[in-house]
């Protein structure tokens, strides 16, 4: 047991000495995903707001559903669905990380580790002009500014440390059985609609929201809208705070052991 954590300490140190590294590989990333198109990396921002455009449409203009207390249901959807959008683009991207710089793992010593990182940090620069939208969102329509808005960032760290984990864990499984990113994109369709992002929990009964509260992602969604509309602060609710970290932590240990034990590997295998 003492030496799988001097190995997980060493391997914390490495990535933090490869700070650099993730970030400037983050950049290039999202420069080569769309080289050679005319708007460049805007198209990276342009899917998700003809999303929220035609959400909005269907549910607020179509359907027209309420506001949720004095915001209107535009705001209430921003806040759910753009960690959403970040959580979902991380992971799946994170998980073909692997094979996708294949190259780097068969041909040159390189610190695989960072790989899948370097997919969830090109997300976190798009999510963070998106940020930006809903602040801007919730000041078009009266809400100025408040001090509970900070925790944010909290969430958004929160969020980091749960993509890290299971990054690591869904990235070094795909190398072996290629069916798992297959999963992975199931996962995040049954995700989407058991977080939830669209629909109100207070609509099931009790028991059931129990269960649905145990998904780390709408610890992560529902804390975004604290933020901004309820404004409740993070720990206000001790208990489902420590539920998620426990749980968060477990994957993110278990992400770490299993990609060390798989790593060797990976060159005989692609």
């Amino acid at each position: 047991m003492r030496d799988k954590l001097f190995l997980l300490l060493r391997f914390s140190v490495t990535l933090f000495r490869s700070r650099q590294l993730i970030y400037t590989m983050a950049r290039r990333d999202i420069q080569s995903r769309y080289q050679g198109s005319y708007l460049s990396f805007f198209w990276a921002f342009v899917q998700p707001t003809i999303t929220i455009l035609l959400l909005w449409f269907v549910f607020e203009v179509g359907f027209r559903t309420p506001a949720v207390g004095n915001y209107p249901f535009i705001l209430w959807l921003l806040t759910g669905i753009i960690p959403w959008f970040c959580f979902s683009e991380g992971l799946s991207n994170a998980t073909t990380s692997i094979l996708e710089y294949s190259y780097l793992v068969k041909k040159v010593v390189f610190k695989v580790s960072v790989i899948p990182i370097i997919k969830i940090l090109s997300a976190l620069f798009i999510h963070l002009f998106f940020i930006i939208v809903i602040v801007l969102a919730f000041h078009a329509y009266g809400h100025p500014l408040r001090w509970c808005n900070l925790q944010v960032f909290y969430y958004l760290f929160a969020m980091i440390v749960l993509l890290v984990g299971l990054s690591w864990i869904t990235s070094s499984l795909v190398v072996f059985a290629r069916d798992v990113g297959q999963l992975v994109t199931v996962f995040l369709q049954f995700g989407f609609w058991f977080t939830p992002i669209l629909w109100n929990i207070n609509m099931v009964p009790q028991k059931y929201q129990t269960l649905m509260k145990l998904n780390p992602v709408y610890y992560i969604t529902e804390g975004y809208r604290n933020s901004f509309i309820s404004g409740i602060w993070f720990w206000e609710y001790p208990r489902w705070t420590l539920e998620f970290w426990i749980l968060t932590g477990a994957i993110f240990l278990i992400g770490a052991f299993l990609f060390l034990k798989l790593r060797p590997h990976f060159a005989d295998v692609l």
